[in-house]
C-alpha cells in the first residue's frame, strides 16, 4: 500500500516544535503553508547500484532525523533509483514513527526520459518499446532524444514516480529543464506545450496526486532575455493563472545558485509590472518559492575558498558549509538543496542547522570586499 498523505502546515509545524531547541533561528522558513528546512537533501549524483542505493537511504533518514524535511529528486536520477531509494527512507521513517508524511516535503520531476536501473545497451529501442509503442509518447514530442512535456508524457512519469516512492501524493511537482525545448522550438510552440503542461498539472492537483507545481531550471532563468533559452518568469505565471485561476498551484522554481554561479541575485533579467529585476527579486513579486539546486556546485566552489569569502558567512568548519551558508543566507532563496549520497555528507552539511544563517549586513560584505 501506498504511503497516503502530503507535506501539510501542522505536521511541518510538528517537524520544526521537534527542532526547537536544535535548529537556529530562520532556520525554517514558512512558505506555502508549510514550514521547509533552509536546506534540503538533493539526489542527483551517484552511481546506479544498490550500494549506492543503501547509502542514500542512510543519508535522508538522517537528514530527516536531524533537521532537513525537504527532499528533491527526478525520475532520471540515477535512472529511478533514487526515487526509489527515497521510497525506501520514507518507508523507514513512517513505520519507525520518526516522521510522519505531513511533516516531510517531497518534490520529484519529470520531462527527462528515464532509464530504469541502469543504461540500455540500445537506447532507441528502449524508448521506442517504453514510451513510442506504448502511445506514451511520439518521436515528434521527444526533443533531442531525451527531452518530452507531453501531457501524455507527464502524467506516465507523475504516475511512475508516485509508484517508484511508493506515496499517494508528492507536494511539488517540476518539469524539468523545460528551456531543452527551445533548441528545437519556437517560442510560440513552447508556450503551447507549457501551457498544455500547466493544465495537465492542474488537473493532477485536483485529483491529489501533485500539490504545487513548478520548473526546475539549468539555464532558463540565468541568462539574458535575448538568449533562446530564457523563461520570464511573470509570462509563466500568468499561463498558469490562465489555466488554473488566481488559486493555480504554479508556486515553486528551481534553478542553480552557488558562488560560482550568484546570477539569481545579480543578473536583472525579469521583468514585471514593466520594471526590470532580479529573478529573486521577481519571485517574490510573483508569490512563487524559490529553491537553488547544485548549492555547492558538486564540490566545485567547496574548497579552498579565500578569507574574504570565508569570514562574513562566519568562518565555519568547512569550505562546503561555507558554501552551504552563502545560498542559504541569500535573501529571497527558502532552500539551499545539496546532494548528500552518504550520511557523512549529511552529518557535516547539517551541523548549520544549529547555525544562524548570515545577517543581511555581513552578507553584503561579500560583494563590498570584493569591489562590487
Amino acid at each position: 500500500m501506498p504511503i497516503n498523505g502530503y507535506a501539510a502546515l501542522e505536521g511541518t509545524a510538528r517537524y520544526r516544535e521537534r527542532f526547537k531547541e536544535r535548529a537556529a533561528e530562520n532556520h525554517f522558513r514558512l512558505e506555502e503553508n508549510l514550514w521547509l528546512s533552509s536546506i534540503g537533501i538533493g539526489t542527483y549524483l551517484g552511481k546506479w547500484d544498490e550500494a549506492t542505493d543503501e547509502r542514500y537511504t542512510e543519508a535522508i533518514v538522517f537528514a530527516a532525523e536531524h533537521g532537513a524535511n525537504l527532499i528533491d529528486t527526478a525520475a532520471n536520477y540515477r535512472f529511478q533509483r533514487s526515487e526509489r531509494s527515497i521510497g525506501a527512507a520514507l518507508r523507514h521513517l513512517t513505520e519507525g514513527r520518526i516522521c510522519e508524511r505531513d511533516e516531510v516535503v517531497i518534490c520529484t520531476k519529470g520531462g527527462y526520459l528515464p532509464f530504469d536501473g541502469a543504461p540500455p545497451e540500445d537506447a532507441r529501442r528502449y524508448v521506442e518499446e517504453t514510451f513510442v509503442r506504448t502511445g506514451i509518447a511520439d518521436f515528434s514530442d521527444i526533443v533531442q532524444g531525451s527531452h518530452c512535456m507531453t501531457p501524455r508524457y507527464l502524467q506516465s512519469q507523475i504516475d511512475q514516480s508516485l509508484r517508484n516512492m511508493n506515496l499517494s501524493s508528492v507536494d511539488v511537482y517540476y518539469i524539468h529543464n523545460p528551456e531543452s525545448q527551445l533548441a528545437a522550438i519556437s517560442r510560440e510552440e513552447f508556450e503551447k506545450r507549457l501551457r498544455a503542461a500547466f493544465e495537465l498539472l492542474e488537473q493532477n492537483i485536483s485529483n491529489g496526486k501533485i500539490r504545487m507545481y513548478g520548473v526546475a531550471t539549468w539555464n532558463g532563468f540565468r541568462v539574458s532575455p535575448d538568449d533562446r533559452s530564457f523563461h520570464s518568469l511573470e509570462r509563466m505565471v500568468r499561463l498558469a493563472r490562465e489555466v488554473g485561476g488566481d488559486n493555480h498551484g504554479f508556486r515553486f522554481i528551481q534553478l542553480p545558485f552557488n558562488l560560482a554561479m550568484p546570477e539569481a541575485l545579480v543578473l536583472e533579467n525579469q521583468t514585471v509590472d514593466g520594471e526590470r529585476m532580479s529573478v529573486l527579486e521577481a519571485a517574490s513579486a510573483l508569490g512563487v518559492t524559490v529553491v537553488a539546486s547544485a548549492s555547492i556546485f558538486q564540490g566545485k566552489v567547496a574548497r579552498n575558498l579565500p578569507e574574504h569569502i570565508r569570514e562574513p558567512l562566519g568562518s565555519l568548519a568547512t569550505d562546503a558549509q561555507t558554501a552551504i551558508q552563502f545560498v542559504r543566507s541569500t535573501p529571497g532563496i527558502t532552500t539551499a538543496l545539496v546532494g548528500m549520497s552518504r550520511r557523512e555528507h549529511a552529518e557535516e552539511n547539517l551541523q548549520l542547522v544549529r547555525v544562524s544563517p548570515t545577517l543581511p549586513e555581513d552578507f553584503q560584505r561579500l560583494f563590498k570586499d570584493n569591489g562590487e
